[in-house]
């Protein structure tokens, strides 16, 4: 009889020892998954700005009178780390219907380069500008 204790007494060990292990990998697991989480907010905070910053850009160039910049590099802190900011511009190229090219469109090149983990990353946009004169 007390041979059956014992064992009743190990196998309710045995229980509550792999209850424990389940219990500790879901909770590590639990832990990984917040993890990512917050990465992928960040990340995605980090990507909103530097759209925000070429909208920005984008939004000056349509504002200011006149043609814009052949070549223009800044440098624009997003609260994440600073970012390159590199506009180019040059004839758009395009033509009518009779093969005659039309004046004062310029196609602007917005590119935003940063590093990410050591990583380079680039975002960038393209557009016309329309200009008379």
């Amino acid at each position: 009889m007390w041979f059956d204790k014992r064992k009743t007494r190990a196998f309710a060990l045995a229980e509550v020892m792999l209850g424990m292990f389940v219990f500790i990998i879901g909770v590590l697991m639990l832990g990984r998954s917040v993890q990512n989480c917050l990465n992928a907010s960040a990340l995605g905070s980090e990507d909103e700005r530097v759209r925000l910053v070429l909208a920005n850009r984008m939004a000056e160039i349509q504002a200011t009178p006149g043609f814009p910049d052949d070549h223009k590099e800044t440098s624009v802190d997003t609260g994440f780390g600073e970012v390159r900011l590199v506009q180019t511009s040059q004839n758009a190229g395009l033509q009518d219907d009779k093969g005659l090219e039309l004046g004062g469109i310029k196609r602007v090149t917005l590119a935003v380069e940063w590093t990410r983990n050591r990583i380079p990353q680039l975002r960038k946009i393209s557009f016309y500008v329309y200009r008379t004169g």
